[in-house]
């Protein structure tokens, strides 16, 4: 397995930020409601990330326009239990100052804090 890189995630997470951003922005128009609107945009964030890196193409929009995908340690395809975990994992990665997420420029495995929680590792796609 060949590890994914800082950039190459960063990209990703960007490219992923803007699709839920256009998202959140449609809610925003058709929502007043702003607490309503960020409980629905969490519960799109968790079924958009859990869902599609659990999925058969374990992978976001963004990580497959750069072709990385996450797996766990052995290299398989992550279970939808194993996805919501690394998912609300982002949340301790984020609030320490995004520390978490730069972790991945320095790990041997190139691992972010929510991985090291989750048990998961984010490779080049074949």
């Amino acid at each position: 397995m060949q590890y994914a890189g800082f950039w190459k995630r960063a990209g990703a997470i960007i490219i992923d930020i803007i699709l839920l951003g256009i998202v959140g922005s449609i809610l925003k128009s058709v929502i007043s409601n702003e607490l309503v609107v960020a409980g629905i945009e969490i519960l799109i964030g968790l079924a958009y990330y859990a869902g599609m890196e659990s999925s058969e193409k374990q992978a976001t929009v963004g990580k497959m326009v750069l072709k990385i995908k996450v797996v766990d340690i052995d290299g398989n395809r992550i279970s939808p239990a194993r996805a919501v975990g690394r998912y609300f994992s982002k949340i301790l990665s984020a609030i320490i100052l995004g520390i978490g997420y730069i972790m991945a420029a320095f790990t041997e495995k190139k691992q972010g804090l929510h991985d090291m929680i989750a048990g998961t590792l984010v490779v080049d796609a074949e």
